[in-house]
């Protein structure tokens, strides 16, 4: 079986260390020596002031909006996205307004977000799709024309860089994912990360309850705490994120070269993002012609992945818009298998059941 990824798993020697460490001081949770290590080792890697580590990636775009003391009732946002995205604003208590994408690189669309900008708008909610940078320049113009806030879904943005800095770099406000499925995980968990030092301090109280002592609340909080053992999984992982990303990019070039002749495009990546290749999307000509080659790749036991369909503009709880860009392209978008132990054989397997499929049609 080929699934669509498999998280990286580092040496168990090197993971049941840190279980010994655990087991001798008995501190399980609660901001333990772990928690901080890995918030320190993950902004000196990054080359971020502030990061707090927390519970998963969509604790951590709960808190950011509830952070951000939005005034405003829509959050402009994307539809192209993981469901989390578009949970989270409503969960919150807010609208969410879909921007359509653009059609190259298939992020949200600066143009679109200027469009649906009134008077009830309150922040915009954009995600760097696949590891792929949004046009952050342009979005934090209009965001500083408006008033807005700015919040980035990086969930799938370790090791992406925008003009040379880490893509949790930017808005007020960027949130990742750490789940086992992403390039680099903690088994769960996730980040918060802002150049603004009052508003981590803010998040820092709302991920623990709102405590600010023993007996003291600074406000209104939550648990989106991280445990000692998640940490720990981090720490190791984090000592072979190079490698990591040095082998995806390899595969994904593989990729490339024996898919060169298939009928199919890729996303434009963003000319000033340094990609992390986190998936390997393709889109074909018609949902016809995905759907036959999905059905094929099944049968072999080979598991791709529609990331993202369907839209999130026709999730039940939300108000449906028409976003022709969106709504075409969400159909016809394909991930392909790719993790680090992935083979070039497995690739090879994968290429030719594709071209078969395009060729003869079976």
């Amino acid at each position: 079986m080929i699934p669509v990824t498999k998280p990286f798993l580092p040496p168990q020697e090197e993971y049941t260390r840190y279980v010994n460490g655990i087991w001798n001081r008995n501190w399980l949770t609660n901001n333990g020596p772990l928690v901080n290590e890995i918030e320190l080792r993950l902004k000196e890697y990054l080359g971020l002031k502030h990061l707090l580590y927390v519970g998963n990636g969509t604790i951590a775009l709960q808190l950011a909006i509830k952070a951000l003391n939005l005034v405003g009732k829509e959050i402009i946002t994307t539809p192209f996205s993981y469901v989390a995205t578009t949970s989270s604003i409503v969960w919150e208590g807010y609208k969410p307004v879909f921007a359509d994408i653009d059609p190259l690189t298939l992020t949200i669309n600066p143009l679109e977000i200027e469009n649906k900008i009134t008077s009830s708008t309150a922040a915009i909610l954009a995600t760097h799709v696949y590891g792929n940078a949004c046009d952050i320049h342009a979005i934090d113009k209009i965001a500083k024309r408006h008033k807005l806030k700015v919040i980035y879904d990086a969930a799938h943005c370790f090791g992406s860089k925008y003009d040379g800095r880490s893509v949790f770099d930017f808005g007020d406000i960027s949130t990742a994912s750490f789940h086992a499925t992403k390039i680099f995980h903690t088994i769960e968990g996730g980040s918060v990360c802002s150049n603004d030092p009052d508003l981590i301090k803010r998040v820092s109280y709302m991920r623990n309850f709102g405590h600010s002592g023993p007996e003291d609340f600074a406000g209104l909080g939550i648990n989106g705490k991280n445990s000692e053992f998640h940490a720990a999984m981090g720490l190791v992982n984090l000592k072979y994120i190079d490698e990591i990303l040095r082998k995806r990019k390899e595969l994904s070039l593989y990729y490339d070269q024996v898919l060169s002749n298939l009928e199919v495009s890729k996303p434009k990546i963003n000319d000033k993002c340094s990609f992390n290749f986190a998936y390997y999307p393709i889109i074909f000509k018609s949902e016809m012609d995905l759907a036959k080659s999905f059905e094929r790749l099944n049968r072999a036991e080979i598991f791709p992945r529609r990331y993202f369909y369907p839209s999130l503009s026709q999730l039940p709880y939300v108000e449906r818009e028409n976003l022709p860009v969106t709504d075409d392209l969400s159909k016809r978008v394909l991930c392909l298998p790719l993790y680090h132990t992935l083979s070039f054989e497995e690739i090879d397997l994968i290429a030719r059941l594709l071209m078969r499929i395009q060729n003869h049609g079976v």
